[in-house]
């Protein structure tokens, strides 16, 4: 199947990804666009593991206020070399990590960063609206297992939707990045600050 310039054109402006690689993602999807992203996140995510352990001792901590000057933010989000960090491409990623933070008050970065004492008692509340459901134990455990992946899409800064794109995670921004700048990319740590609320 032919593939035509303005299929790759859109392609790339939704994922960001090379020419090449969105013309051949979209002639193994035999020109389905849907397909085909799905095709480079999975090549993304495959190159994103074989970094993943490389240390991100460079980066930059980015800073965003709110219009009105309400709420404030600063992440620190590293990668591999001072070269990437001073691109366009990563700070402008950095940019929308901060203003997704300013506006999706994220609790923490990755899920291990949750609090045991509060997954315990997400997991408890959630199996106790099924003790007199008369489900099997397993169909309760996945449907448990459903309800904390929504719950770690409210408070997990990886798991939740972009503002931007909310069929698009944080992490899967993330992934895509490293998967086009070929260097590992982390997110350290962040805080957000709104007026009149305390400190945790």
């Amino acid at each position: 199947m032919a593939i035509s310039a303005a299929q790759v054109k859109e392609l790339r402006d939704k994922t960001g990804a090379g020419f090449m690689d969105c013309k051949s993602a979209l002639a193994e999807a035999n020109g389905d666009l849907d397909q085909a992203i799905t095709i480079l996140r999975t090549r993304g995510q495959a190159r994103a593991a074989k970094r993943s352990g490389r240390s991100t001792s460079q980066g930059i901590v980015e800073s965003y206020i709110h219009t009105g000057g309400q709420v404030g933010v600063l992440v620190e989000v590293g990668c591999e070399s001072d070269f990437v960090a001073r691109t366009d491409e990563f700070q402008q990623l950095t940019r929308e990590i901060a203003m997704h933070i300013a506006a999706a008050n994220p609790q923490c970065v990755t899920r291990d960063q949750v609090p045991s004492d509060d997954v315990e008692r997400e997991q408890s509340i959630f199996r106790a609206q099924f003790e007199d459901s008369n489900k099997p134990e397993q169909v309760i455990e996945k449907i448990v297992e459903g309800k904390m992946n929504s719950y770690f899409q409210q408070v997990v800064l990886l798991d939740q939707p972009s503002i931007r794109e909310p069929k698009t995670s944080i992490g899967d921004l993330i992934t895509a990045a490293i998967s086009k700048m070929g260097e590992n990319i982390t997110v350290s740590r962040f805080a957000r600050f709104k007026i009149g609320e305390a400190p945790d």
